[in-house]
């Protein structure tokens, strides 16, 4: 994951990859741990921020830079981009671009959970997660509150990486103990999201709440961002250089995992450099591979909209375009 949001950093700032890109790099843990947690039944949804959680969930590392570079072989077949990554198969709804959009999805799928499991069986889980930037949102809140209602098994999940784009959490919320947005009604707990292993044992337990039918619960993730909100933003203007030093220095995930593998004698030091770099190989040459992609031909503009019933592709003869003398007309 390191990796390739690195890789994606360079590709972006050599102008080969365009539009909005927003990286992953110090919240690994969070999704890392989220999904040792899950099995494939269960239904994952996200912000915006989703290169790395579409690669948990069945994407390869060539089709995530194919997608960014908007190729034709890239996950979502050069559609969605940055924001936009899926794989219906395994139960991963996106990627939403809108600010907060993903949590009322999120509830529904918990609905479809609860509605195609039989009473008294355990039933799979819908988590959505958004960041401290979301959390204050009136449609989160309607959607906790059906959720509640109908008891659907739904895990909030905010990855509080403490900056709302470029506005602190103590600048933005009257109560930044997000886990507790849930007051008297909604149960909700909070997790060391820089340490996999805390993530995975909290979210071990929360499958297991809600899943048995106890209804909702907020869970919020105390993580770090180290890039700016997007790749527009450099992310040192509201905050030092020696803040986002310190995190690396004293709760860096991954470096957290590799000194637990050599204190426990898992793994020696020289193991571990000879891993990664297997994993700089790895990276690249999906990078290569990614790079001989190809962009989407006009045809592609106007598949994937309409399925028959029986979810089988249907042409549309006629596409409204916004421009309306650049409709498209079979």
């Amino acid at each position: 994951m390191r990796r390739m949001e690195i890789t994606n950093d360079t590709e972006y700032k050599a102008r080969n990859i365009r539009g909005f890109c927003h990286l992953y790099d110090g919240q690994e843990a969070v999704a890392t741990g989220i999904n040792a947690a899950l099995t494939l039944e269960d239904s994952w949804i996200t912000s915006y921020r989703c290169h790395t959680i579409a690669l948990l969930r069945g994407c390869t590392v060539e089709q995530v830079f194919a997608e960014l570079f908007g190729y034709i072989q890239g996950a979502t077949k050069g559609k969605g981009g940055s924001m936009h990554f899926y794989s219906k198969e395994h139960n991963f709804y996106g990627g939403q671009g809108i600010v907060g959009a993903q949590a009322p999805v999120g509830a529904g799928l918990g609905f479809a959970a609860k509605y195609n499991t039989p009473a008294g069986e355990k039933m799979p889980i819908a988590i959505t997660m958004y960041g401290d930037g979301a959390a204050n949102q009136g449609q989160i809140w309607e959607a906790a509150n059906m959720s509640k209602l109908w008891g659907l098994p739904v895990v909030f999940g905010i990855e509080n990486n403490h900056y709302g784009m470029g506005t602190s959490t103590s600048r933005s919320s009257c109560n930044d103990l997000y886990y507790t947005m849930g007051g008297r009604t909604i149960p909700g707990i909070r997790i060391n999201g820089m340490n996999v292993l805390a993530v995975k044992q909290g979210m071990k337990h929360v499958r297991d709440f809600c899943s048995s039918g106890n209804g909702p619960i907020y869970v919020e993730f105390d993580t770090y961002r180290y890039h700016g909100h997007s790749m527009s933003d450099p992310g040192t203007t509201y905050r030092t250089r020696e803040e986002v030093g310190g995190v690396r220095q004293t709760k860096d995930p991954i470096e957290y995992v590799k000194k637990l593998l050599i204190d426990l004698d898992f793994a020696t030091a020289d193991e571990i450099k000879h891993i990664e770099k297997e994993i700089r190989t790895f990276v690249q040459d999906a990078l290569t591979a990614a790079k001989a992609g190809s962009f989407p031909t006009p045809e592609n503009l106007y598949s994937g909209i309409y399925s028959t019933i029986d979810h089988k592709e249907e042409i549309q003869s006629y596409v409204r375009m916004p421009d309306y003398h650049k409709s498209i007309r079979a």
